[in-house]
C-alpha cells in the first residue's frame, strides 16, 4: 500500500508531499472530507505499536480541551483521533509497510530518503 493521509488545506502537509519523489502511485486521503475508518487507524497502529505515536499534542483541541493534563489511555488517544480529524499527527506515509507519521524534519527525510531508495 502507498497511502498518504493529510489534510489539503494544510500548507505545511501540501510542503511535505512536494517533496516526497516517486509518489504518482499513491492515493491520497484528505482526512477532512474523507474521515479515516477504525480498520486504517488499527492499520497504521499496527505499524507503528502505539495510538499516541499517532496523536498530535499540538492540535489545537488539545489545548483547549485541556487534555495535557489529562491521563490518557492507548484507547483514549484512539477514540479521540477517530472523533475528530485534528487529532491525527500529520502527514500520515504508508509505503508498504513502513510508516512515517508527523512533519517533523527528522521524519521528513526518513521519509524523503525511503521513498528515494524505493
Amino acid at each position: 500500500m502507498k497511502k498518504i493521509y493529510y489534510l489539503k488545506t494544510c500548507d505545511t502537509c501540501k510542503k511535505i508531499i512536494k517533496s516526497l519523489p516517486n509518489t504518482d502511485d499513491f492515493i491520497l486521503q484528505d482526512i477532512k472530507e474523507e474521515p479515516i475508518t477504525v480498520k486504517q487507524l488499527e492499520e497504521m497502529h499496527a505499524l507503528t505499536g502505539s495510538y499516541e505515536k499517532l496523536f498530535s499534542k499540538r492540535a489545537k483541541l488539545y489545548k483547549e480541551r485541556g487534555m495535557k493534563d489529562m491521563n490518557l489511555t492507548e484507547n483514549d488517544f484512539k477514540q479521540y483521533i477517530l472523533e475528530h480529524y485534528t487529532f491525527l499527527s500529520r502527514p500520515v506515509i504508508i509505503v508498504n509497510n513502513k510508516i512515517f507519521v508527523g512533519n517533523s524534519p527528522k521524519n521528513v527525510t526518513a521519509a524523503i530518503e525511503y521513498l528515494s531508495n524505493e
